[in-house]
């Protein structure tokens, strides 16, 4: 069950996993280290402050909305979250801000998408666990077909993965959306690459070039640094994995005890 408990500002877990981390006063302030690389990609989407048309797929404590709403003001937010009870928790004690240009809808990510109006978002960010664990209609080739399509021309995908070594969920989700979006990139910290622990790593996919060096700039800069892959070494962590379709698509793997905090 969802819970909330307040320290420094407000943490939001479910059924025990840190869901969301919100600071009411200060909304560009990122806590997790996944959050704030989601917000690298957003921050290289368009130009410093432009308004962006974003679609969000999973709610939490609608943390990331909050962030582009404060730093790119007039833009227009669709959320879509399952689970109502966290949208009722969530409305009632961290209220959106008026005026914020956010749009709060209980339903399923996919079925969402699959109704949702072409070429209507600059940005779709996927950050949807069931508990602790990516949905497995969410990791599909039909379902990253659905993502493009609602997609502008130029806009960008960005979801956020979890997985360790030898990584066969990651690289199963690399080659999906190899499949369907022809740019592609992956953010995540060395040591999760290298295979050292089980983490997050933030997928980026687009029908346009993506700016990777700029990309890298942010990531290398941050207080958590994290990489940046693209290009061969990309296809090379892909490897030989194929793309997955809804009949045969898996949930991400279970994470092990501790794999998950704050940072």
């Amino acid at each position: 069950m969802p819970d909330i408990d307040r320290r420094r500002a407000w943490l939001l877990t479910v059924d025990g996993a840190p869901q969301s981390y919100v600071d009411l006063d200060e909304p560009t302030h990122l806590e997790f280290e996944y959050a704030r690389r989601l917000a690298h990609v957003l921050d290289t989407a368009a130009d410093e402050a432009a308004p962006l048309d974003v679609l969000h797929l999973g709610g939490g404590a609608l943390t990331l909305p909050r962030y582009v709403a404060a730093t790119r003001p007039g833009s227009r937010q669709d959320v879509v979250e399952a689970d109502r009870g966290l949208l009722a928790l969530v409305a009632e004690h961290l209220p959106l801000p008026e005026g914020s240009g956010v749009t709060v809808h209980g339903a399923d990510a996919r079925a969402w998408l699959e109704t949702a109006p072409a070429a209507s978002a600059d940005v779709l960010i996927a950050d949807v666990f069931g508990g602790s664990r990516v949905p497995a209609h969410l990791t599909s080739a039909e379902y990253a077909r659905a993502a493009r399509r609602v997609l502008r021309p130029d806009g960008v995908y960005v979801a956020n993965l979890a997985d360790g070594a030898p990584f066969p969920f990651l690289r199963s989700q690399l080659a999906t959306f190899a499949a369907v979006f022809p740019e592609l990139a992956l953010i995540a910290e060395p040591a999760v690459l290298r295979g050292r622990r089980f983490g997050n790593a933030v997928l980026v996919a687009s029908g346009a070039e993506i700016d990777t060096a700029r990309l890298a700039r942010r990531a290398a800069g941050d207080a958590f640094p994290a990489r940046v892959e693209a290009g061969a070494s990309l296809v090379r962590l892909t490897g030989d994995a194929r793309p997955v379709h809804d009949e045969d698509a898996v949930p991400s793997p279970v994470p092990p005890d501790g794999a998950f905090g704050i940072g």
